[in-house]
């Protein structure tokens, strides 16, 4: 559910600029379906942060919904709705009904290493999706029986329900988003996994 949220405003031009937050239909529809689907947000202003980063239609999450209670976050900052409404989804379905499956006990947190960040590609002159919040980097999931799940401790050295726990809800998150990259693609992904955009024509998953 959105939450309320002061605003500051400023006159200096050596800040970013910040717009009113986003009042299409379009947009308030992304906000309605957050609310329904349980997830506690507080709406951010859109800001043009400069050198191809910005912050667009985005909100701050501080909870999404299982099918019986609040799911936690930690570390987690600005990401576009869109993406939220995504993310929301898969850790409802693809990330909590899998650990009660696999694990026997359901999903208390899901920790992150962060989402905005304006940043390239690693090794490329692209902007990152983290560069406009279009993504996340999921570090590891603790359980309501006290287990903690990390990809970097469980990817390959986790016990064989930890390793399809985590292959499980990969695969559940190639379905939902444009991108998702785990420790299989790269040395640089061997401790979360990224996931990006919202899947369309095609889906880039490793």
């Amino acid at each position: 559910m959105p939450e309320e949220r002061g605003r500051q405003t400023t006159a200096s031009s050596s800040k970013p600029l910040a717009l009113p937050a986003p009042r299409s239909a379009e947009a308030g529809q992304c906000l309605s379906r957050l609310v329904q689907m349980g997830a506690h947000y507080t709406p951010l202003d859109d800001q043009y942060l400069g050198q191809g980063c910005s912050l667009l239609g985005s909100v701050q999450l501080s909870s999404l919904a299982s099918d019986s209670a609040n799911l936690g976050l930690s570390n987690i900052g600005p990401v576009t709705c869109e993406v939220s409404q995504v993310f929301s989804g898969w850790a409802r379905y693809g990330v909590d009904r899998a650990a009660r499956q696999i694990l026997g006990s359901p999903v208390r947190t899901i920790e992150t290493m962060g989402s905005y960040s304006c940043r390239n590609v690693a090794g490329t002159g692209r902007r990152s999706g983290h560069a406009t919040g279009a993504a996340i980097d999921v570090s590891g999931f603790v359980l309501e029986d006290g287990r903690r799940i990390t990809v970097k401790g469980g990817w390959f050295g986790g016990t064989e329900k930890e390793q399809q726990f985590l292959r499980t809800v990969q695969q559940s998150a190639c379905k939902r988003f444009d991108t998702v990259l785990g420790p299989d693609y790269n040395s640089a992904h061997n401790d979360h996994l990224h996931v990006e955009g919202v899947i369309g024509t095609k889906a880039y998953c490793r």
